[in-house]
């Protein structure tokens, strides 16, 4: 079964010669049975299967995610059921315990999963995820490198948004961080993704090796210190090619910002950040709910010129006191980055070896 669809079909033009007429190319897409299905789609139809994972919301809106598996009990203070009571169920539906409460039953949103599943590094959230697909203006087909894979939450959305024609090429410094990434990627899903290839190693080295230069379309950096990456960004991203850098920090904003406009291939970068605030809907009782989602970092934005041209020069006149004597800001000298020095908490190797034996990647034995 097909569908014609016509291509940029063109509008009668009055008195217009007849040999002049215009006819338009029509292109043949298969539908139904035939049509061509994105990797992991069928994962998310049809009735609930053994395998699949669901999340289970009760009357105070707790949420649990457990995988299906035939014969397997979901336990709590408020009793029990067998997973096979929900087995073969359409999605949406409610299954009672032993003591009488209800579970609503759904597979859960990449956001859900996203926040639920195993992870060694810290995540990026859904909200920042969702910006930094539309402000990098990530597309089917695109050709993308992402650098710090961490536990591969944005991973996900980058594979999404450029498809199975796309490309994504993560590379992450740390093999355990690699490991639990591709546990938690190739189970959302549902097996290896055609579009991913995942290398181990530092971007500097990794990225020459695996992109010819200007052939690259966007590039998502995640890291400590992404300006000492810009020479091998600017060589593999075509003109025109957007940089997303998102970084925790004022002093990793200031240091980025400024280390771009001295390489003089970059535009303008922009920086901005997101916030989101849930409301309480009570019957008449509608307010801002008490917490929030505040910051979690900055993304910032700057596009590839084109060899050889420079950037046109800034117009606007910082303040007195901007910029020190020699026009340039450093940032404070501590070595070599690490999470520790931005607030974050160390990961134990114990926790890692957890994770990863969670999602199926646990280390062997040497």
């Amino acid at each position: 079964m097909t569908d014609e669809t016509p291509v940029n079909p063109q509008p009668p033009v009055t008195g217009q010669a007849p040999s002049a007429t215009v006819t338009s190319a029509t292109v043949t897409r298969p539908t139904g049975p035939d049509a061509p299905r994105s990797t992991g789609a069928d994962m998310r139809r049809g009735p609930l299967r053994e395998g699949d994972k669901v999340q289970l919301t009760d009357p105070r809106g707790k949420l649990f995610t457990i995988t299906l598996a035939a014969g397997a009990q979901f336990h709590t203070h408020r009793g029990y059921f067998t997973h096979d009571d929900i087995i073969g169920q359409p999605e949406g539906s409610v299954v009672r315990s032993t003591a009488g409460t209800e579970y609503l039953a759904l597979r859960p949103l990449l956001s859900d999963y996203v926040l639920s599943m195993p992870r060694g590094a810290q995540v990026v959230y859904p909200k920042d995820a969702g910006q930094i697909v539309a402000m990098a203006d990530i597309y089917p087909g695109a050709r993308v490198v992402e650098a710090g894979v961490g536990s591969g939450a944005l991973t996900m959305s980058l594979l999404r948004a450029v498809g199975d024609g796309g490309s994504l090429h993560s590379i992450e410094r740390r093999e355990d961080f690699a490991a639990i990434a591709r546990g938690n990627v190739e189970g959302q899903f549902g097996g290896p993704h055609p579009a991913w290839q995942l290398s181990v190693g530092d971007l500097s080295d990794v990225l020459p090796t695996v992109a010819e230069p200007g052939t690259v379309d966007r590039v998502v950096l995640d890291m400590l210190a992404p300006w000492e990456n810009l020479e091998a960004v600017a060589t593999a991203l075509a003109p025109g090619g957007v940089l997303i850098v998102y970084v925790a920090t004022t002093t990793q904003l200031s240091r980025v910002a400024e280390d771009l406009r001295l390489d003089g291939r970059y535009t303008e970068p922009e920086a901005f950040e997101t916030m989101v605030r849930g409301w309480h809907l009570e019957g008449l009782a509608v307010r801002p709910e008490h917490r929030m989602i505040g910051h979690t970092g900055f993304l910032l934005t700057t596009r590839r010129m084109a060899d050889g041209v420079e950037a046109p020069t800034r117009r606007r006149r910082p303040a007195k006191g901007n910029y020190p004597e020699d026009g340039h800001v450093d940032a404070p000298v501590l070595g070599e980055w690490s999470a520790e020095d931005l607030g974050e908490r160390p990961i134990s190797a114990k926790k890692v070896r957890r994770v990863r034996r969670d999602v199926g990647q646990a280390p062997t034995a040497e």
